[in-house]
């Protein structure tokens, strides 16, 4: 099972930790997250119940195209796209180019690990 970790952090906390890593004086710990979202709301919007059916829809179905996916979902090509998009910008999906230019959705990941401090405000991340 291939397991995505997500952490949250807010921009500056992100930056900070970023320019840590790149001058060499933090080195995140194994099983850290690879993945940041800067509040669990916008982690909610992007995995909504309807977004994991997608992703499961993909996994299960491995459709060959958007076009084809849109047909399975019934969801407009456009806006399943965008959605797309937004989802492999955090490494959710993966869109790989087919035959005659279209697009393939793959799904890399079987499950999602959301790492949540609770006794350290979302802006510090170390």
């Amino acid at each position: 099972m291939k397991t995505l970790t997500i952490g949250i952090a807010g921009y500056e906390g992100m930056k900070a930790r970023t320019m840590a890593i790149a001058r060499g004086e933090h080195t995140p710990s194994k099983g850290a997250p690879t993945v940041w979202f800067t509040s669990i709301e916008s982690f909610a919007k992007v995995l909504s119940d309807r977004n994991r059916e997608l992703l499961e829809l993909i996994a299960r179905e491995k459709p060959g195209s958007l076009t084809e996916l849109a047909a399975l979902t019934g969801r407009n090509k456009s806006n399943l796209s965008r959605t797309l998009k937004t989802m492999s910008r955090y490494g959710l999906v993966e869109l790989e180019e087919g035959r005659r230019g279209t697009v393939i959705a793959r799904v890399p990941y079987d499950q999602v690990r959301l790492d949540v401090s609770l006794t350290q405000p979302p802006r510090q991340v170390a």
